[in-house]
């Protein structure tokens, strides 16, 4: 696991399934300029919380991205979810 995921999760308490989402979450600096990705691809958190957020479904994103489960898009929901507990964007 990353440091930068292994920060989030200690940032507050987790519960276990929350945990395991989370461990197919990577930051490494070598790899996409060291933004958040599914593990073992190069697909950025991001980009899936951006169709999500664009009302695509998850069966939408799956058909898109064969190599990818279900679980691989809750846990980048999850991430999502932890990172702004302890952050905001000013969108007003």
């Amino acid at each position: 696991m990353s440091s930068g995921v292994r920060a989030l999760r200690s940032s507050y308490s987790c519960d276990m399934a929350t945990d395991d989402l989370l461990e197919r979450i990577t930051i490494d600096p070598n790899v996409c300029f060291g933004k958040p990705t599914i593990r073992g691809t190069r697909i950025w958190v991001g980009l899936i919380l951006g169709f999500l957020a664009d009302g695509m479904t998850i069966e939408d994103i799956l058909a898109d991205y064969p190599e990818l489960s279900e679980e691989d898009v809750r846990a980048c929901l999850a991430y999502g979810a932890r990172l702004s507990v302890g952050r905001y964007v000013d969108v007003a």
